[in-house]
């Protein structure tokens, strides 16, 4: 068998066939070093990190040497910085394997490195930016290949040099660090297409090339550092800050400032101390000398005194300074791009400019920024006590780093003179500069983190009324709690015409006046409340100022009164807000304002049906629009209900089928629901067993049964107990539209859709399911024969249980006067198709759909809705 021919790695690239090779070597290099362990990693990183600071003078001069530019001395500071601060900004830092676990959420975080990273290295930090950059990729398990400035190419490669055979001795592959010797723009464009990721530190065509590679690139913008140097602030402290950093490698750092502007009152002091400190202030024939050499003819920086101190570049204008003058500062008044004296500048040459004012001072900053620093550092001198001004500031500049009393080289950078900004040589500019990160670059932006997110159920609730009162007669002592509990002093009273009329609020009046609580009564509601109904009632509401609201009714006198207390609490809401649909009620958009802090809600149902003496739902119609609005939130939970047969003997039978009905399909949805549980199971079981029990003798025989009369109240409360929780499905979604465009009773409407319904959701094999993580697979139809089975009905297999399930329903139907068909109801067939498919849609839409087992189709509502309306 032939062996395979490997192709040697060549000692210096200088070639793109060269470079060619020197991928693929370091590409098989970083895979093996994927897979070292974190303690592996670290201790590569700390001998890198180790090397790089012991040699950081040699290669300061260097750089000094090759590139004619900075100072010495500065760039040990530059050079211990990327090997010290790196390290100890990351030493603990986790990059390899699972970097984060929590167990409980079943969420896993793994790092992995990107690959190959191609690093591009400025002229200006030639050797800190190579330490940097190279530790960072060692940190993250990448291989680092590097394109030095043809300027600085020899320091550079000794910097990369230096760090990897530290790394190779403590153990890292040979050749993960590697370094194009001989660069040229060729080779730096085939690295940009070769990389698995660009960083690039650089002017600004580099940058663009690097992001015009078509690969992944963390580029970084040129600066432009304008200086704000406010009335309040310390002028020793920001003068010779600016000084400090200004003078910093003769201001190569790209975060330096280029421009100081004073506000007009501490101009002259300003410049003052700039003078004392050993700066100098060009007279206007200087001014117009330096001004003729920061710029080349093509608009950028003069490469020439990028780097050179003061007297040098005075000197190439043609002016003669002191030898250890620190800046040349020229005194200007435009921030137009026309300015030489705006742009940035690379060198100890300094605008300075006068605002008469905070204001205008933001105006010229915000200008300079766009002449060529968008993205990169702004700096502010100010006392801290004056808020409001840091606030405009950082609100006005369009930076990534916004530097208060701060020398910005220093400050920029990360880690010297603030605490939290990252430490880093190279500064993300964000989308202000075109850029893919607005921070300091780290090595979170060299890794790949997989997210491993295990399946979890949610937390799951169960909320009621604080207190829920049942037995016939309970009214009178359950009430005893306003005074002597709750020590309420004014109540309030909802309910509609006929109750009132009749005599059914005399109970809780008469017990009102025992107790010497004062009360006022509103008795205009009527069925399917309005907006303008319950407005009215709010005026009454509000005149009163009760401490106390006690709703007595059916659902639409409770949803008329949940719905004033409402507008009673909360004046400011609007509607449109509150009838927000959700998928899940915790984290719906809309967050509900907290209610009874004016007033607590009282529920006294004197129907067995609804079940909104105990759910957080209201429905309101707008009679000007015709908009119905269904209001959802705990927040509308009653405080307190009380359920008392005797407020519910003398239902007509009419009312006493269809709340039966609607009783009974709440039980059913709720059970059947994506969002049942153990606490929802047994009220809605319990529910429906009384409901088939008591149901056709409460109908019979009315008032002449107070025990059928009072189960049909208990099973009301609890299937709405059950539903408040588990929520409904599709049936009431198609119930709701089918009322409010035919004018169906809302219990008729449910019972023409139940078995429908129940046929549809029963299937194993759903085009759709409902989406809720607790709930794993279709299984409604096992759900309906436990039902079934609860309540007596039987079956040699949940075939034969279901269908008789389904005849026992009609049965159940038949007994309390339920007709079969929505036709049989006198709804003219042309009416219903006409609104048909407006139906389907709303019905889709309505909240109760979300939590049906069977994610319904629009073509599906409309099967069922024909079925509904013509018989099966």
């Amino acid at each position: 068998m032939a062996k395979k021919v490997e192709s040697k790695v060549p000692e210096t690239i200088d070639s793109v066939e060269a470079l060619q090779t020197k991928i693929a070597a370091m590409r098989e290099a970083q895979k093996k070093f994927a897979t070292f362990t974190q303690e592996q990693v670290d201790k590569i990183f700390f001998e890198a990190a180790m090397a790089a600071n012991k040699q950081r003078i040699p290669l300061s001069k260097l750089a000094v040497e090759e590139t004619g530019m900075g100072v010495v001395e500065d760039k040990v500071i530059k050079n211990h910085y990327a090997a010290e601060y790196m390290y100890n900004a990351y030493k603990r830092v986790k990059t390899c394997g699972v970097i984060e676990e929590d167990k409980s959420y079943g969420i896993k975080k793994i790092a992995e490195p990107v690959g190959l990273v191609g690093a591009v290295i400025p002229t200006t930090n030639p050797t800190s930016t190579a330490i940097f950059k190279c530790l960072i990729c060692l940190k993250t398990r990448n291989a680092i290949l590097i394109s030095p400035h043809p300027r600085a190419k020899k320091c550079t490669a000794e910097a990369a040099r230096i760090v990897l055979e530290a790394a190779v001795k403590a153990g890292a592959p040979e050749g993960i660090i590697g370094c194009i010797e001989e660069p040229t723009i060729e080779l730096s464009n085939e690295l940009m297409k070769a990389a698995d990721v660009i960083l690039a530190t650089g002017g600004p065509g580099m940058v663009k090339a690097a992001y015009s590679s078509g690969k992944p690139a963390i580029g970084v913008g040129p600066g432009n550092t304008p200086v704000i140097m406010d009335s309040s602030c310390d002028i020793p402290t920001a003068v010779y800050s600016v000084i400090h950093s200004k003078t910093f490698d003769n201001g190569m750092i790209c975060a330096s400032e280029q421009s100081v502007t004073a506000i007009s009152d501490i101009y002259d002091a300003v410049k003052k101390e700039f003078v004392k400190r050993g700066c100098h202030v060009l007279n206007k024939t200087e001014l117009d000398q330096v001004r003729g050499i920061i710029l080349t003819e093509a608009g950028t920086v003069n490469p020439k005194i990028v780097g050179q101190p003061a007297y040098k570049i005075a000197a190439m204008a043609g002016v003669t300074v002191p030898a250890d003058t620190k800046i040349l500062i020229g005194e200007v008044t435009s921030v137009d791009v026309s300015e030489p004296f705006a742009h940035e500048k690379l060198s100890p040459v300094l605008a300075l400019y006068k605002a008469k004012d905070f204001d205008t001072a933001l105006d010229m900053s915000e200008q300079l920024i766009a002449d060529g620093g968008y993205g990169h550092t702004s700096s502010l001198y100010v006392h801290p006590s004056e808020t409001e001004k840091l606030a405009k500031h950082a609100a006005r500049m369009k930076t990534c780093r916004i530097l208060v009393n701060t020398p910005s080289s220093h400050g920029g950078i990360g880690d010297l003179y603030n605490f939290k900004l990252a430490p880093s040589l190279t500064l993300g500019c964000g989308s202000y500069g075109g850029n893919s990160v607005s921070e300091n670059v780290g090595v979170k932006h060299l890794l790949n983190v997989k997210t491993v997110a295990e399946r979890r159920e949610n937390m799951l609730w169960f909320r009621a009324p604080e207190k829920v009162y049942f037995k016939k007669g309970c009214l009178p002592v359950a009430l005893d709690e306003l005074k002597n509990y709750y020590h309420k002093t004014k109540a309030f009273i909802v309910t509609d015409t006929f109750l009132y009329q009749n005599g059914h609020t005399r109970p809780i009046t008469d017990k009102l006046d025992e107790m010497g609580i004062p009360y006022d009564c509103f008795f205009e509601v009527t069925p399917d409340p309005t907006l303008q109904c319950a407005q009215r009632g709010l005026e009454q509401l509000k005149a009163f100022g009760p401490d106390v609201i006690i709703a007595l009714g059916g659902g639409s006198a409770m949803d008329c009164a949940k719905i004033m207390w409402m507008m009673y609490e909360h004046p400011e809401c609007a509607f449109e807000d509150l009838a927000m649909d959700f998928m899940d009620i915790r984290k719906r958009v809309y967050t509900f304002p907290k209610m009874g802090e004016k007033a607590m809600m009282v529920s006294i149902p004197t129907s067995s049906g609804t079940g909104s003496e105990v759910t957080p739902f209201a429905i309101i119609t707008d009679a000007t629009t015709g908009t119905k609005w269904p209001i959802a939130d705990y927040e509308l939970l009653p405080d307190m209900a009380i359920i008392d047969a005797d407020f519910m003997m003398s239902q007509p039978k009419g009312l006493t089928s269809a709340s039966g009905i609607d009783a009974l399909t709440h039980a059913l949805e709720a059970y059947v629901s994506i969002m049942a549980t153990d606490f929802t199971d047994g009220m809605a079981l319990k529910a429906a067993k009384i409901i088939f029990d008591y149901l056709p003798s409460a109908y019979d025989k009315g008032a002449a049964d107070p025990i059928a009369r009072e189960k049909m109240g208990n099973a009301s409360t609890l299937a709405g107990m059950a539903f408040a929780n588990a929520f409904l499905g599709v049936c009431h979604s198609m119930a709701h539209k089918l009322g409010a465009y035919h004018h169906l009773p809302h219990g008729i409407a449910n019972a023409l859709l139940i078995e429908l319904v129940m046929r549809y959701n029963a299937d194993p094999a759903p085009v759709k399911m409902g989406t809720f993580s607790q709930y794993p697979y279709p299984h409604a139809k096992e759900r309906y024969c436990e039902v079934a089975r609860f309540v007596g009905v039987t079956g040699k297999n949940d075939d034969e249980v279901f269908e008789n399930f389904i005849k026992a329903i009609a049965e159940l139907k038949e007994k309390v006067g339920i007709k079969r068909t929505i036709k049989d109801y006198g709804i003219e067939e042309s009416a219903f198709l006409a609104t048909l498919d407006e139906m389907v849609e709303n019905a889709f839409n309505d909240q109760c759909t979300g939590a049906n087992p069977r994610y319904p189709l629009m073509s599906e509502i409309k099967d069922m809705y024909l079925k509904a309306y013509y018989g099966e």
